[in-house]
């Protein structure tokens, strides 16, 4: 049928035309902005993960800044610390010269001057090593409710790390053993009666669900073994940590996890290897926790006479006027200086300490960085073609839509 008033040729073109111009606009946008995915509406789930993944990088910067500061305080305290132990060797020098017999009492006392005029500077090198606030050697941040902390990752709630610890594993009496032993020379299970199974209940970070990893274990296994076998069973989402020092077994994993012992198909209470407990029990309580995210750095004093830290023995009460008294303040300062090296080390460890986890962290969000490219940016060599095939393909949109409109004209012949 020929009509005027609906022409169905047009209206395909003009549908084609107007999808042409939607992708177009979309391959527009792609170019301008270089994401394929740049707001919820262009693909909810991936921006939705996008989104988390971005706040999960600022919170690393953040973690990072931390970490500077926590860095810089450590510096600053070492740098008092050796500039004490600078101060403690000249006031070695004095004690030792203060040891002659040929001395006289007005170069005895010149010593003693020189000596309490060095020994009172160590005061005020300690108390002024603060940096932000926070000062590591004038005994404000030692131990206890104290102590300084420093955050070391974001990790929290269910996305952390989850840990269990187990019963020490002994052999019988005996003290803790290596990963070699048998594993059924332990108190705990009963090997003997059939394999063992532990069954891994695994919830996604998400909470959305949760998968039951089963992980067999066969008479004779050592504790290499049994952590091998953990590892591979479960795909890697479960890890076995074993102290050989203390005997500690533990199991780890990013995402929350319970544990079960089953003896063949019978729950089991296992008492030795893996923990007492009621059956079934997880191991040491009933909920894996979230892992630690925080370092705790040492603090000192470093002032003068302080109990229980390096310069105790330095006091007031030393006097170098006499050579008796010059051989009492020089084993004093011997044992301050040791203190002292021992303190300075302990800071030095833990500098490194937390540049390593900033090195981590650094490559941690670079990766992280990674993904979230690879889930939403734009593939602009591709986006550069389709831009092109769209542009063509809108001009003979154009072009087919004028042809269907002309097509009612025909019409007119009929009435000559």
């Amino acid at each position: 049928m020929t009509s005027v008033n609906t022409n169905y040729g047009a209206l395909v073109a003009l549908q084609s035309l107007n999808q042409t111009g939607r992708e177009l606009s979309e391959v527009q946008n792609r170019v301008n902005t270089g994401l394929k995915v740049a707001s919820a509406k262009d693909n909810g789930a991936v921006f939705a993960i996008a989104e988390g993944q971005r706040a999960r990088v600022a919170s690393l910067g953040a973690v990072m800044d931390g970490i500077d500061r926590a860095s810089s305080v450590i510096d600053v305290g070492l740098s008092s610390g050796e500039a004490v132990g600078d101060i403690l060797k000249q006031l070695k020098e004095k004690a030792v010269a203060a040891q002659a017999n040929d001395l006289s009492q007005d170069q005895r006392d010149a010593l003693q001057a020189d000596f309490n005029a060095l020994r009172n500077q160590i005061d005020q090198i300690a108390n002024a090593a603060t940096f932000n606030g926070s000062n590591l050697v004038n005994g404000t941040n030692v131990g206890g409710a104290n102590a300084f902390t420093v955050l070391t990752s974001d990790i929290g709630g269910t996305g952390g790390a989850y840990s269990a610890t187990g019963g020490t594993l002994v052999d019988g009496d005996t003290q803790p053993y290596s990963v070699h032993a048998d594993l059924e020379t332990a108190t705990g299970l009963d090997f003997s009666s059939g394999d063992v199974q532990l069954r891994f209940a695994v919830t996604s970070a998400d909470g959305s669900t949760t998968t039951t990893l089963n992980v067999d274990i066969a008479s004779g296994d050592t504790i290499q073994e049994f952590m091998d076998s953990v590892a591979s069973q479960t795909g890697g989402r479960v890890t076995v940590d074993y102290d050989e020092e203390t005997g500690d077994l533990s199991l780890r994993s990013n995402e929350e996890f319970n544990v079960s012992y089953y003896d063949g198909d019978t729950l089991t209470d296992d008492t030795g290897i893996f923990g007492a407990g009621a059956t079934g029990a997880d191991m040491t309580g009933s909920a894996a926790v979230a892992g630690d995210n925080q370092l705790t750095v040492s603090g000192f004093d470093f002032r003068l006479g302080v109990s229980g830290q390096a310069l105790a023995n330095l006091t007031s009460s030393l006097n170098i006027s006499t050579a008796s008294g010059g051989a009492a303040a020089s084993d004093a300062i011997d044992a301050a200086l040791t203190n002292l090296n021992r303190d300075l080390a302990t800071m030095g460890a833990q500098s490194k300490a937390l540049d390593v986890q900033k090195n981590f962290l650094g490559k941690l969000s670079d990766s992280i960085e990674a993904g979230i490219g690879n889930l939403v940016d734009a593939d602009l060599a591709k986006e550069s073609a389709r831009l092109q095939a769209l542009q063509v393909k809108q001009q003979l949109g154009a072009q087919a839509l004028s042809i269907a409109n002309s097509a009612p004209s025909i019409v007119l012949s009929f009435f000559r």
